[in-house]
């Protein structure tokens, strides 16, 4: 069996840096990047275009960030609009995790 194009993934990195913020919103983009394999600016990159799509909020706690992601904004591609956000994060993350995020979403809705 070959090894050709064995360092392809299903999701893209922005999926990758949804998953590291759901299941750690304090993280800092520094270990983001470490986690997804990208280079601290690329994370800042796509944190910024996530939250200019409406999918992550960023949230200033004094020198650091913490970050909410809209669980009910729709996947952006066609193929996969009928699928939310928060759908995709529920086949990835632990179930605790997955409960965590919801409760930590539905909370920032309320406040909205």
């Amino acid at each position: 069996m070959s090894n050709s194009g064995a360092d392809w993934n299903f999701f893209s990195n922005y999926a990758h840096v949804l998953v590291c913020l759901a299941e750690n919103p304090d993280a800092r983009l520094r270990d983001v990047a470490q986690i997804v394999g990208i280079t601290e600016r690329t994370a800042m990159r796509l944190v910024t275009q996530l939250e200019e799509g409406g999918i992550l909020m960023r949230i200033k706690e004094g020198r650091r960030n913490s970050y909410t992601i809209d669980t009910r904004k729709n996947l952006r591609h066609p193929i996969e609009s009928h699928c939310t956000v928060g759908e995709l994060l529920g086949t990835i993350l632990s179930e605790e995790a997955f409960k965590k995020l919801e409760q930590r979403s539905n909370s920032a809705q309320l406040a909205e």
